[in-house]
This record gives C-alpha cells, sequence and structure tokens, in this order.
C-alpha cells in the first residue's frame, strides 16, 4: 500500500557509494573480507590502508549472511557494514533466498542497533556468485519495505546505490514495493510476485511449515471418556470400503502389468502426462518434417544472443506477428522447433510490443492451447519475460494470463518501459531488434539511462530527494 511516510525515506542512487556522506554504507564480500569486487575495491581504495589493519587485526572472517562492521576511515560515511551474499545455486534455491534476506536483515537490525540514521546499500547479491539479479532485487526491496513499516522510526534515509548493472531493475521494480500514487498502486497489485515473504519479508515455502498441534504430548486418561471422530471424518474407511475387501485382485500386480484400478487418480493423472508427452513428440516431429518458411520468413521469432548470465534470449516482436493471416498451425510449430533446443537449459524471453495493433493481439483461446501443449520444462527453465514498452492491452493480459491460467510464471513477469531497461540484464551487443523500437524508443525516453562505460562521476539521483543534512560529494575519477 502506499505510505509516505516510508517512501520519503527511499533514495535510489546511481552513482559511487564511496561519495555518499551518511551514518553508514554496506559492502558486499566474501568470508576472508578479500573479496574482489567493483564496489569493494572502490570502498578500499578510498578508506585508506587503515581499513585493512583494522579487518586484518580486529575482525578476519565473516560468515555468510553475518555482519561485521568498521570505522568509515577516509571515507564520508562514518562506519562501514560489511555482509556475505550467498552463493546462488537452483537446486538450493530457498536456502539461497534465505540467506540473502538474511543479509540485508542484519544489516538493517545493525543499523538501527548502532543507532545510525542513514544507510546507503550496495546490491549484495552478484552475479559473480550466480544470484539472478532480478530475484535478488526482489528479496532487498521486500526486506528494507517490512523493515521499515516494523521499525521506520530508527532510520531516516535509505539509499539505494547501484551501478548500470542492476538500476534498470530498480527502476522497475521500486514503485512496486514502495507506490507513490494511487496508479503505481493498482499496478503493483498484479504485478507483484504472488510470493512476497512472510512478516519481515522472508521467503516462505508452504510445504516447509512446521504444523503445531495443541499438546501433542497429551494422553487419555481412563477416567477420560474416548470420542469417536469417524463420523466426523469425511475421509474415514471402515473395512468393507477398502481395496483388499474388494475383488480387484492384485494391485501391486495390476500395476506391474499396467492394468489401471477402479478409482486411481494417480493412475489417470500418469496417463494424462504421458499422452501430454505424446502430443508433444508427435508436435515435434512434424515440426521438423513440415515446411515452415511462411512462418519463419516473417522474422517475428528469433533468438537474440545470451543474457549476462549466459542465458540464451529468445525475441518475439509482436508487431510482425499477423495473427489474423497466419497459419497458427505452423505457427506452433515453428514455436517448438526453435525452443525445443533452447529450453532444455534457463532461457529468457523479451517481447517487444511496440506499434502493436488489434491485428497482432493473438487470442485467449489461443493462447491456453499453447500454453497446455508445452511440456512442464518451458515454464521451470523460464527464468524472465520481459514485455518491453507495455500498454494497457498487455498489463490486462499479462494479469489474467498468469493469474487464471499460468500463476506459476507471475514472477518471472516485468514490463519495462524502455530498451534501455534490457541492458542491466544483457549487453546491447547481444540484443539484435529493428531499427522501428529503437526509433521509437528514443522519440518517448530520449537518449539516456544507459550509458556504457560511463565514469562514475555521472552519478544521478534516480528516486526520491536528499534530506537536510544528506549530502552527496562527486569523486573525479
Amino acid at each position: 500500500l502506499t505510505d509516505p511516510e516510508i517512501t520519503k525515506k527511499l533514495i535510489l542512487w546511481s552513482g559511487d557509494i564511496t561519495s555518499l556522506q551518511v551514518d553508514a554504507i554496506v559492502n558486499s564480500t566474501n568470508e576472508y573480507m578479500s573479496d574482489s569486487n567493483p564496489v569493494s575495491d572502490r570502498i578500499f581504495q578510498r578508506a585508506g590502508s587503515e581499513l585493512k589493519e583494522e579487518i586484518n587485526l580486529d575482525i578476519r572472517e565473516c560468515k555468510t549472511g553475518e555482519v561485521r562492521i568498521t570505522r568509515g576511515h577516509a571515507l564520508p560515511a562514518r562506519y562501514i557494514i560489511h555482509t556475505v551474499g550467498p552463493k546462488y545455486n537452483i537446486k538450493y534455491q530457498s536456502a539461497s533466498e534465505n540467506t540473502l534476506h538474511t543479509c540485508y536483515r542484519n544489516v538493517l537490525q545493525k543499523a538501527k542497533e548502532m543507532g545510525l540514521h542513514t544507510i546507503a546499500l550496495c546490491v549484495i547479491n552478484s552475479v559473480k556468485r550466480n544470484y539472478p539479479p532480478d530475484e535478488g532485487a526482489h528479496i532487498a526491496l521486500r526486506t528494507v519495505r517490512r523493515f521499515l513499516e516494523h521499525h521506520g522510526s530508527s532510520l531516516d534515509t535509505v539509499i539505494f546505490a547501484v551501478d548500470k548493472v542492476d538500476i534498470g531493475i530498480y527502476e522497475v521494480l521500486l514503485p512496486l514495493y514502495f507506490p507513490r500514487s494511487k496508479f503505481e498502486e493498482d499496478a503493483a497489485r498484479y504485478q507483484l510476485p504472488m510470493d512476497v515473504g512472510g512478516a519481515d519479508g522472508e521467503p516462505v515455502v508452504p510445504d516447509r511449515q512446521i504444523r503445531i498441534i495443541d499438546n501433542p504430548q497429551h494422553t487419555l486418561h481412563p477416567d477420560e471418556e474416548s470420542i469417536d471422530l469417524s463420523s466426523q471424518l469425511d475421509t474415514s474407511i471402515t473395512v468393507g470400503e477398502h481395496a483388499f475387501s474388494q475383488m480387484q485382485g492384485d494391485l501391486d500386480q495390476q500395476r506391474l502389468l499396467g492394468e489401471r484400478p477402479f478409482n486411481d487418480p494417480l493412475a489417470d493423472i500418469m496417463v494424462k502426462e504421458i499422452q501430454h508427452q505424446e502430443r508433444y513428440e508427435r508436435l515435434l516431429r512434424r515440426a521438423k518434417t513440415e515446411d515452415l518458411t511462411e512462418v519463419s520468413g516473417i522474422g517475428c521469432l528469433y533468438q537474440s544472443g545470451v543474457d549476462r548470465l549466459g542465458r540464451p534470449v529468445v525475441v518475439f516482436i509482436g508487431k510482425w506477428f499477423p495473427f489474423n493471416k497466419i497459419n497458427l498451425d505452423k505457427a506452433l510449430l515453428y514455436l517448438i522447433t526453435l525452443l525445443d533446443p533452447i529450453v532444455k537449459g534457463d532461457y529468457v524471453i523479451a517481447y517487444f510490443h511496440t506499434l502493436t495493433s488489434s491485428n497482432n493481439y493473438p487470442s485467449f483461446s489461443w493462447l491456453k492451447e499453447v500454453y497446455n501443449v508445452l511440456p512442464y520444462k518451458y515454464k521451470k527453465n523460464l527464468k524472465a519475460f520481459y514485455i518491453v514498452h507495455p500498454t494497457f492491452w498487455t498489463k490486462m493480459m499479462t494479469w489474467w494470463f498468469t493469474t487464471f491460467m499460468a500463476p506459476a510464471i507471475k514472477q518471472k513477469v516485468h514490463s519495462l518501459p524502455g530498451v534501455e531497461y534490457l541492458y542491466s540484464v544483457m549487453s546491447p551487443d547481444q540484443l539484435e531488434i529493428p531499427a522501428f523500437i529503437t526509433e521509437y524508443d528514443m522519440t518517448i525516453n530520449g537518449l539516456r539511462y544507459f550509458q556504457p562505460g560511463a565514469p562514475h562521476k555521472t552519478a544521478r539521483l534516480l528516486w526520491g530527494a536528499l534530506p537536510n543534512g544528506l549530502s552527496i560529494n562527486y569523486i573525479p575519477k
């Protein structure tokens, strides 16, 4: 919800974190406090040799998720709060998310304990440790939001100091967690992921929540009356209803021989899954044998390089998709033949809605058919779906589709107002798009945001206003 008291405390800053005159800045490092990354290198360079001496004498190491604090020494900031972000592994995704949340939470808690009122947060998660930038941003923003809701009086200003890799992501996501108007609040209602964490912003895995019953050690005493609950339970089974008392034969033998017992929901699910896979394989065989040049020649769907994590990027040009004129069967076959080798691993999709018209809009029924045909690996390995130049139609379509048909991918969908926002997740030389898209983008956004190789003195205040007593010093290179 919109909360002006919280929102006014937030600043999004693109520039050198060591130039901020605040109570504390945050340094993301490794367990031995010796990590070499752009932020750490600038902090140690400007703080001087005394910082390294203090670490070697008094601290030495910091475990993942914990924090250590040192003086700022030659920095404008009074203190430096050091923390160690997690390594990301998809097999241990929940552990990585919890650890990253703990990092941000411990940093804010330490600032509160020390009575600090202004703090500049760097991006604690890093691509170097394989952490997806967009997922890390979600955790950072919701953790800060929850902390300010509970302990807002302890902090006057929180600055997100980000570099060119993350600026586009934070510009998109910040209004979702800190809406400044009723319009942004309404947009956040259907753009925020379903999982916005627990009371403190921590990740919640429902399947792993512990169920606690009242007085589990309680036992009936002889004088207590026993209660028959079978009449109150819908799942109660009498002997005569159980499978072993009916003339169904050996159930294990039936499963081994492929016989299907009556009323076996698991068998029904397995059969449907097999049929679904067989249908997809038939379509894949057709796609490899049929002539699809009438679809491939349009050029609306192709792979364009990889993102900054090395994942293939699939580009879809909405304006070039003539939905009302194209052979939809062949369009589906071309989609399958192009994506099947790509979706064996992680991948992302960039959809450009630039200058589309109603003739380019696919129907709900066709989208549903395509989604149902594609096997699980398409949804599982899709890590991000970017919609560039969204309109009201795309926002409503996205909300409807991810709410009623594909809730599993809702948190993977991101609406971006300009092409430059993609450069935070993929290098410009990896993105090949038609000229009309960049020309349109310049007419509505101008030449701004992303400037490859721009020096740090071009730092910009992107969100919020500087309160009295807080200054930003420019450091010439």
